[in-house]
């Protein structure tokens, strides 16, 4: 299937006391990357919540860096999903700079749960089939 790709700013305060993009941007823009992803799916969060009691949450991110990014760097990012389960799925994340370098890789494992009782919940059909869009198997 296919990947999303988008790009980031980086801003001043993306900046750490070594000068480079610090680590913990790489969480936030994988979390830019889910809400597109979603969004890119046909997912509405508001909609998971309010007509379906449902949450997503994530119970696992792993990040490798590679290569630096900087202030003066442009940081593009692809996001997709490479393992669909019963209750869980794995997105993949790749950060590249704008020559087109490999800087970083990461992926977060995710799950859903039901907003009642608090409790971990299947995927459903209508889940799956928007996330087998952006199924990508490596």
């Amino acid at each position: 299937m296919k990947k999303l790709t988008f790009e980031e700013k980086i801003y001043t305060y993306h900046i750490d006391f070594v000068g480079h993009v610090n680590n913990i941007n790489y969480i936030t823009w994988m979390e830019n990357g889910r809400v597109k992803l979603f969004e890119a799916a046909g997912i509405s969060l508001s909609d998971l919540l309010e007509k379906e009691n449902t949450l997503p949450i994530i119970t696992e991110t792993h990040i490798q860096y590679k290569r630096a990014l900087y202030l003066n760097n442009q940081v593009f990012i692809e996001v997709w999903v490479s393992q669909l389960n019963n209750a869980s799925a794995i997105l993949q994340f790749r950060f590249y700079n704008e020559k087109g370098e490999l800087c970083t890789t990461g992926h977060q494992k995710g799950s859903f749960i039901d907003s009642r009782t608090m409790r971990p919940i299947r995927i459903n059909d209508k889940l799956r089939s928007c996330f087998e869009k952006f199924l990508h198997e490596e």
